[in-house]
């Protein structure tokens, strides 16, 4: 669930500085900081090279309802700041929630942010929080981004307490990697807050604002890579302390002490994990701070990354189980009859029970003899058929016949075995008409694993939507009616899911729609491999797979990043 800030803005980034006076009252009035307000903090203080160019104070004069390219349609204004606003809006096309930066095209960081932004949007890792778009048309720049409402900002987490350690590992892990992948590829954040660190309702962390923020308020350095990783520092310090590791409060963060400088964490607050708290210092070496045991500072994301890979593993905590109530005992029990009671306490209920009386007379013998000879007998005759039946078996085996024999009748037959089913002839389904890859589809059944066929990168997904496409196949010709029971697809990427059915497509280029084929199986996987399976086997020559969910996956030499899918081999069984 998404949370919400009560501050009006955040006050301070690396140190926690307070803003301009003027600026402050401006935010205060008219923004908010959420968790998906993006770019809702506050100004950031120049600092280890770190520049801030000047720009104008007004931002557009616009409101509720207004909308951007007849698509996107403003909803709530977050933030307010600095000649720059950003909003909640909705996309009407896509009826999703996105975020959406807006500043006038004479501002004097415009190109700034429009480069920023598609520099952002070409990297397309999945960890970071995605630009969609990115525009200028009648005197507008505005940048539209994903709008995560099941992620919660790290503030609002950590105001809650402090992490556990397994918790704050997979923090500065996944970060400290995200960065060092930004990092390789040219681009910088500059404002690793708590407030761009969301957390995901699966554990997973993402990154907001990459390049962007920084560029909307016109923030430089000199030593990008050395920035990154000290404000990474900060975020594992406040995750392991709940402390703000500056003199200043910052991010509803208690400061550290003015006048003692950086101090260790676990001076801070007792029981934080050393090892975690020694990698805190040496990210944080950048600021005059000395790792506890001198071990050399990290300066980069990559090196901060290698350093929480070499750390002994951290295990997630045990889960604790409430131990069921203690048995009540009846005051029936067994061996209740005729025991003492302590003194002072109350005879136990015997519920008004009276146990039957032996059986002591001359009748009584007769019948208990009479029911031991019976019992006697049984044994008797069931042992010699026990022995009867496996002499039996013995002999019929001396004699040459098949001990494993199955008797014939009511036994199930035996389940056959699945067979590879030959593949004539493929050709693309595309009943919208848009062609994905239609000279590459045998490709997926020429025994070559380095050959495939594709679709096409789209900005949506995993799922894909009935907005722009309702999904992507191949039909397959098997050459002559089968019994299909399912079918193994090789796939080029994985991650995220992917998501497929198999249909009885009844012609190689069916005409009808695909809701009205006979459906075969359907499944999903994380994998390179999806294989779809059913327990009743469907007699048909044409096979269509329908693909409906692809993962995020890079640029590659045919498309830019975004969700898409390669069949790279594809076998049916029947």
């Amino acid at each position: 669930m998404a949370e919400r800030s009560t501050a009006a803005v955040d006050v301070a980034d690396n140190g926690g500085n307070e803003p301009p006076a003027a600026e402050a009252a401006q935010v205060t009035a008219d923004g908010v900081d959420t968790q998906n307000g993006q770019a809702a903090d506050g100004p950031m203080p120049e600092k280890d090279g770190e520049r801030r160019n000047a720009a104008p104070a007004a931002s557009p004069e616009l409101h509720s309802g207004h909308k951007l390219a007849r698509r996107y349609r403003l909803e709530e204004c977050v933030t307010r700041l600095d000649g720059f606003s950003s909003w909640r809006a909705m996309d009407e096309k896509l009826r999703r929630a996105v975020g959406v930066h807006l500043l006038p095209a004479d501002h004097a960081r415009a190109r700034a942010v429009l480069a920023a932004a598609r520099s952002s949007a070409l990297l397309g890792d999945p960890r970071f929080v995605q630009v969609l778009d990115a525009v200028e048309e009648n005197d507008l720049v505005y940048v539209v981004h994903e709008w995560l409402p099941d992620a919660t900002e790290l503030t609002a987490v950590l105001a809650a307490g402090p992490l556990e350690p397994h918790e704050a590992y997979q923090l500065v892990s996944q970060i400290s990697q995200a960065m060092t992948a930004a990092h390789r590829e040219g681009l910088a954040h500059l404002r690793l807050t708590p407030s761009a660190i969301l957390r995901t309702s699966t554990g997973q962390y993402r990154i907001r604002g990459l390049a962007v923020n920084a560029a909307l308020r016109g923030i430089t350095s000199d030593t990008p890579q050395r920035a990154d990783t000290e404000a990474i520092g900060a975020l594992l310090y406040a995750a392991l302390t709940q402390r703000w590791p500056y003199e200043n409060d910052a991010y509803g963060l208690t400061g550290l002490p003015k006048g003692v400088g950086l101090i260790a964490p676990d001076q801070v607050r007792a029981g934080v994990h050393r090892g975690l708290g020694e990698l805190a210092m040496r990210a944080l070496a950048n600021d005059g701070a000395t790792a506890s045991r001198q071990e050399p500072a990290c300066t980069t994301p990559e090196e901060l990354s290698k350093a929480v890979a070499a750390m002994p593993r951290i295990r997630p905590p045990e889960p604790t189980f409430t131990a069921p109530p203690e048995y009540q005992h009846t005051t029936y029990q067994q061996g209740s009859y005729g025991r003492p009671t302590p003194s002072g306490m109350p005879a136990p209920q015997t519920l008004g029970v009276v146990p039957p009386p032996p059986l002591q007379s001359r009748t009584g013998r007769v019948l208990k003899w009479g029911v031991a000879a019976l019992l006697i007998a049984a044994l008797g005759l069931g042992s010699w058929q026990l022995a009867d039946n496996l002499l039996g078996r013995g002999n019929q085996g001396n004699n040459g016949s098949n001990q494993n024999q199955h008797p014939k009748g009511d036994d199930a037959p035996e389940k056959k075995e699945p067979v590879l089913l030959a593949v004539t002839g493929a050709r693309e389904f595309s009943p919208d008409g848009k062609d994905q890859d239609p000279d590459s589809v045998t490709n997926t059944f020429d025994g070559d694993a380095t050959t495939f066929w594709r679709t096409k990168s789209y900005v949506e997904g995993p799922e894909m939507s009935e907005e722009y496409k309702a999904g992507v196949g191949v039909v397959y010709d098997l050459g002559s009616e089968h019994e299909v029971n399912g079918a193994s697809i090789a796939l080029k990427f994985a991650g995220n899911h992917t998501t497929a059915t198999l249909y009885d497509a009844g012609a190689l280029s069916p005409s009808g729609q695909v809701r009205s084929m006979p459906k075969i199986a359907t499944g999903s996987t994380s994998d390179s491999t999806l294989k779809l399976a059913t327990d009743t086997p469907v007699k048909a020559r044409y096979v269509l797979i329908w693909i409906t969910a692809m993962p995020k996956a890079p640029a590659d030499a045919y498309s830019q990043a975004g969700f898409k899918q390669a069949i790279t081999d594809v076998k049916f069984t029947g």
